[in-house]
C-alpha cells in the first residue's frame, strides 16, 4: 500500500542530487572553469593546427586581471555567437601600430580607447583579429585559457 510513497521518494531523492549536480556543473562550466576545444591556424606555434583542449578560467576578466600576453576566449565582434582564442596585445590607452589589413603597405597607430583590448593571433598571417575589426570590447571576453590539457604530449601551462 504505502510502496509507490518509498519509490516515489526514491525518485525525488534522485532527482534532487541531479538538479544539484547540474546546478553545480552550470556554475563550474560558466563562472570558474571550462574546457575549450580550439583549432585553426590563427594561434599557431601556440596551439596546434587540429585541435587542443584548453582549460579556461572565467573571473580574471569580471575582476580586470587580464594583461597583455594573456589568451583570452572572446566572442568575435564580427559574430558574436562564434567564441575564438587570441592573445590580448594591448589594454585601453596603450598605443598600436599595424599594417592596415585591407592596404598591407599602410602602416597606421591607434591609441586602444576605453573599455577595450586589442588582440590578435600568433600566427598573423593567418588570423582575423583587431587589425580586422579594430579594438575589441572588453565585455566579449568570456574567459583566460591557462592550461592546455590535450593533447597529453602538450600539457601544460599557457601562462606567458
Amino acid at each position: 500500500m504505502g510502496g509507490w510513497r518509498v519509490k516515489a521518494k526514491e525518485a525525488l531523492t534522485q532527482l534532487s542530487i541531479t538538479a544539484r549536480f547540474l546546478c553545480l556543473l552550470h556554475v563550474t562550466n560558466n563562472y570558474l572553469f571550462s574546457p575549450t576545444l580550439v583549432y585553426g591556424p590563427s594561434m599557431l606555434p601556440t596551439l596546434n593546427l587540429t585541435g587542443d583542449i584548453v582549460l579556461s578560467e572565467h573571473f580574471s576578466h569580471r575582476i580586470g586581471r587580464v594583461r597583455p600576453g594573456d589568451l583570452v576566449l572572446l566572442r568575435l565582434p564580427v559574430d558574436p555567437a562564434k567564441i575564438a582564442v587570441k592573445r590580448i596585445v594591448a589594454m585601453e590607452g596603450h598605443t598600436v601600430t599595424f599594417f592596415d589589413s585591407n592596404a598591407s603597405d599602410l602602416l597606421q597607430t591607434l591609441v586602444v580607447p576605453k573599455g577595450h583590448v586589442w588582440i590578435q593571433g600568433d600566427n598573423l598571417y593567418a588570423s582575423r583579429d583587431s587589425r580586422h575589426f579594430g579594438p575589441v570590447p572588453y565585455g566579449l571576453i568570456q574567459g583566460r585559457a591557462f592550461l592546455r590539457v590535450w593533447p597529453l604530449s602538450s600539457f601544460g601551462s599557457l601562462e606567458r
